[in-house]
């Protein structure tokens, strides 16, 4: 679990991370997560492969970078980045306490 001032990446997030930043060829690059307006609750996670920005947040794990902006950062704080890969789904999953609600589908979400 990650402390309530930073935002925590487990072994298998950081693996798929390096993973993705090697695909890309970016090795100075990590997954951007950013908190963004819509979906039926309100507020929503969109990710990428993207260099750090001046005032952006970074966290690493063993090498994998993980970037937020400032203003994601206030609904991320505490948050645990993790990834699973199974055969129905995959994909990363964000563990985050600040949320209070998510819709039916659990792709947008309420703090």
């Amino acid at each position: 679990m990650a402390s309530a001032s930073a935002i925590g990446i487990t072994d298998q997030a950081a693996r798929k991370i390096q993973t993705l930043v090697a695909q890309k060829g970016l090795p100075d690059a990590g997954l951007r997560v950013k908190v963004v307006g819509g979906g039926c609750s309100g507020l929503t996670y969109k990710m990428d492969v993207d260099r750090p920005r001046e005032g952006d947040k970074v966290f690493e794990h063993d090498g994998a970078k993980l970037v937020v902006d400032r203003k994601s950062f206030l609904y991320l704080r505490g948050t645990e980045l993790d990834y699973k890969e199974e055969l129905m789904a995959s994909g990363f999953n964000l563990r985050n306490p600040n949320v209070k609600r998510t819709c039916g589908c659990g792709a947008s979400f309420v703090v």
